[in-house]
């Protein structure tokens, strides 16, 4: 089974620009016509998080109206960007966001896949933590699940990237911390997987493996300096596929949004390879 990761959509209202530069809503709507044209279908496509850019109802309406041709069933996180009662207010038929009572957490089953999604958000705040309350739901979740393939899905990053002014902004390190010992003590939990900062990345966590994903727009500089400032650059649009096979666990392709040149074949019809 597939299950595709998109994350920090930040979509403003119609027509306007992030940053004064970024066409967030024209970026999606590419993403999801790519998404729609993948053979084999992906199950279903979560998306981690910055669904909108300042949590405004209008943007959310036009998330709502850029998500409508997706043809494939999907899941909303929130992130810092984010702002629950009017994410809440534009999908009242989304009964997962309304289940987690203050909460904007849920879990979900899509095929033979456990999807814990976790609300990491901070009011007013770009970093995010995982408190009393949703650890222990999360500790719930996870003691339900056992014996079955699980992916925990959440929007800030629980781990360090190099990258100084996000890692200023991700899931604060006790919440981390906690995380951690949640997740190694179940190790049927195939995969921790996030967003935020915008870049494709991958380190071990809790006796499995943490992964973040490339946004459908733009992405945050690969600068590892310690004092580098925050910046943003224009690299092609990505998402991920998580394959989940029982024989291997998941298997994460990042692909880009935008048609390459090619298929190109390797060999000649007769068999040979093309020299």
């Amino acid at each position: 089974m597939l299950l595709a990761q998109i994350s920090d959509l930040h979509i403003k209202r119609p027509g306007a620009l992030a940053y004064r530069r970024v066409d967030t809503g024209a970026a999606l709507a590419r993403c999801v016509a790519a998404l729609n044209a993948l053979e084999p279908r992906p199950d279903a496509v979560i998306m981690t998080g910055d669904l909108v850019d300042q949590g405004d109802p209008e943007q959310y309406a036009h998330l709502k109206h850029l998500l409508a041709p997706l043809e494939i069933p999907y899941f909303l996180l929130v992130g810092n960007h984010d702002e629950r009662a009017a994410l809440r207010a534009a999908f009242p038929e989304r009964v997962e966001l309304h289940s987690g009572g203050e909460f904007v957490h849920y879990a979900v089953d899509v095929g033979p896949l456990r999807v814990i999604a976790l609300d990491s958000l901070v009011p007013g705040r770009s970093a995010g933590t995982l408190c009393d309350a949703r650890l222990a739901w999360l500790a719930t979740q996870l003691d339900a699940a056992r014996g079955k393939p699980t992916v925990v899905a959440l929007h800030h990053p629980p781990f360090a990237c190099g990258i100084g002014h996000m890692d200023a902004l991700r899931l604060d390190q006790a919440a981390a911390d906690r995380l951690a010992a949640l997740v190694a003590r179940h190790p049927n939990v195939e995969r921790v997987i996030c967003g935020h900062v915008h870049r494709p990345m991958f380190v071990r966590f809790g006796g499995t493996i943490a992964s973040a994903v490339p946004a459908p727009a733009h992405q945050v500089r690969l600068d590892l300096r310690e004092d580098a400032p925050s910046a943003f650059v224009m690299e092609a649009p990505a998402y991920a596929l998580h394959r989940y096979d029982p024989a291997t666990g998941i298997v994460t392709h990042h692909a880009y949004v935008d048609q390459a040149d090619g298929p190109y074949p390797f060999y000649e019809p007769e068999g040979a390879l093309i020299d």
